[in-house]
């Protein structure tokens, strides 16, 4: 193409000058053409190469499709295929237990998930801000070690508390055993889901879903129906979750934490680096995660013990499919977004944003009608206007279950602080209606589903408007600060 546009604008040259004057619109037009079809790499006069290559484009992109689409199947079949199994483990120890046994698990469950959330600093949310597996292995490091360091701590005041009777030392052993697992998974999940092994994320749900409701009611036929087997069972079931996973990814874990690669230094620019992990997204995800348990904080104090244990239950019912919403979204959105960069990114993420809100409304909406429906079948036992209590609670969990992927996604912008804001304004809000209505009352339900759906709408607007990528952002850190660039 090349030569024969030389010999074009050499026969040019040879021409008389009113020669060119009257063919010069007509030389514009072929040079512009020339060029277009250039840049659209389409070869001039050539159109069947330009079929065969669309042909070849979408060839390669179909097998890639069809992985997604294999991934995103196999691991909601997974964890759907373990909250079956572990939800009829749940239903035999709640006809085992008194109710005010799942009150106390439900505080212990959601006091050992507030803390692991801060095991780790948030700093496992980098893992997804580039593809590069250096920085995977050196952010890997850095929240390994964080962890470590903080469970440190964690035991020594656990001690304390249980040398000085403010804690049982058999709870206290089994809530730091219990928060060990749970950061371990919190770990290799992440890691899992930035290299893409959804397999492993599913089985070890499948792993924990089948091992954890069998030891359970083993440890009741054999000690009772109390919330020390519970403990027991949660911590148990968490310790060969993690096991299995970790034997499962064992040689990608052994790649990125080789002797040679630790030092004191790569940590410290590392952590330098990364400062506004726990500086913004860890207030973010403590505020709401604390949003998210609010409820249940309060249930110890409540006067109607009954609606108590109802409230307790089915959080804990909800517990399941909200989930299994996250565990099957977000390392599927994170892996697709990580893929990306720029406008696609941004677009991407608009479509799942909205996928999410719609998929979460038809899962809470079937689960509130199902529950009204099968009311009926509890009257007359302990559980009775259970189904009631479920429908209420619908709307606060479609917010919970989408707000987590959310914040996921919204780790990948440049202004990491306007989650923080958001979350505690919501947290505010909830424990001022909680105050307000001084009581659980169905209407105090309707109010915090109404706040819980609020919020997630904000998220979607903030995430719509000012998502940015890690392409246009510095990629050393979450660039929350100017320091950070």
């Amino acid at each position: 193409m090349t030569a024969s546009r030389d010999r074009e604008l050499s026969g040019h040259a040879a021409a008389t000058p009113d020669e060119r004057l009257s063919d010069g619109s007509t030389m514009g037009g072929d040079m512009a053409a020339h060029v277009t079809m250039d840049r659209a790499h389409l070869p001039h006069g050539r159109p069947e190469l330009s079929i065969a290559a669309g042909r070849r484009f979408v060839a390669r992109r179909v097998p890639a499709l069809r992985s997604n689409l294999g991934s995103a199947l196999l691991l909601g079949l997974r964890f759907i295929q373990a909250r079956l199994i572990s939800v009829w483990g749940l239903i035999i120890a709640a006809a085992l237990c008194p109710p005010f046994v799942f009150a106390a698990f439900a505080v212990f469950s959601s006091a050992a998930n507030f803390i692991s959330i801060a095991s780790l600093l948030r700093l496992e949310a980098v893992f997804f801000r580039s593809s590069d597996r250096f920085r995977l292995g050196l952010a890997f490091r850095l929240a390994a070690a964080v962890g470590v360091a903080f469970l440190a701590i964690t035991t020594l005041v656990l001690i304390g508390l249980a040398a000085t009777g403010w804690v049982a030392p058999a709870v206290a052993f089994f809530f730091l055993v219990s928060l060990a697992a749970r950061s371990v998974l919190r770990l290799l999940w992440s890691e899992a889901t930035a290299e893409g092994d959804f397999r492993a994320i599913g089985n070890s749900n499948v792993v924990q879903a089948v091992v954890q409701p069998a030891i359970m009611l083993i440890l009741i036929a054999i000690f009772g129906p109390k919330a020390l087997t519970l403990f027991m069972a949660d911590a148990l079931g968490h310790v060969l979750a993690a096991a299995y996973l970790l034997r499962r990814r064992r040689d990608s874990v052994a790649e990125l934490v080789q002797p040679g690669l630790w030092s004191w230094r790569s940590l410290a620019e590392a952590a330098i680096r990364w400062r506004d992990a726990p500086r913004a997204l860890l207030p973010s995800a403590l505020l709401a995660y604390g949003f998210a348990i609010a409820p249940l904080m309060a249930l110890p104090y409540a006067s109607n013990t009954v609606l108590a244990a109802q409230i307790a239950l089915s959080m804990r019912l909800l517990d399941m499919p909200t989930q299994m919403f996250g565990t099957v979204s977000i390392p599927l959105v994170l892996n697709r977004l990580r893929a990306h960069a720029g406008p696609r990114r941004r677009f991407w993420a608009r479509i799942m944003a909205l996928g999410l809100i719609v998929g979460a409304t038809v899962l809470f909406g079937v689960i509130a009608l199902a529950s009204l429906v099968a009311d009926h079948w509890l009257d007359g036992t302990q559980w009775q206007n259970l189904g009631e209590v479920i429908a209420l609670l619908a709307a606060f969990y479609i917010g919970i279950a989408v707000l987590g992927p959310l914040q996921e996604v919204a780790t990948l912008s440049r202004q990491p602080f306007w989650q923080v804001v958001i979350n505690g304004v919501a947290l505010i809000a909830i424990v001022a209606a909680m105050a307000w209505f001084r009581a659980l009352s169905p209407e105090l339900l309707l109010t915090i589903g109404a706040i819980s759906i609020l919020r997630t709408l904000t998220h979607t607007i903030f995430i719509w408007l000012h998502l940015d990528d890690s392409a246009e952002a510095p990629t050393d850190g979450l660039a929350a600060s100017g320091a950070a660039r």
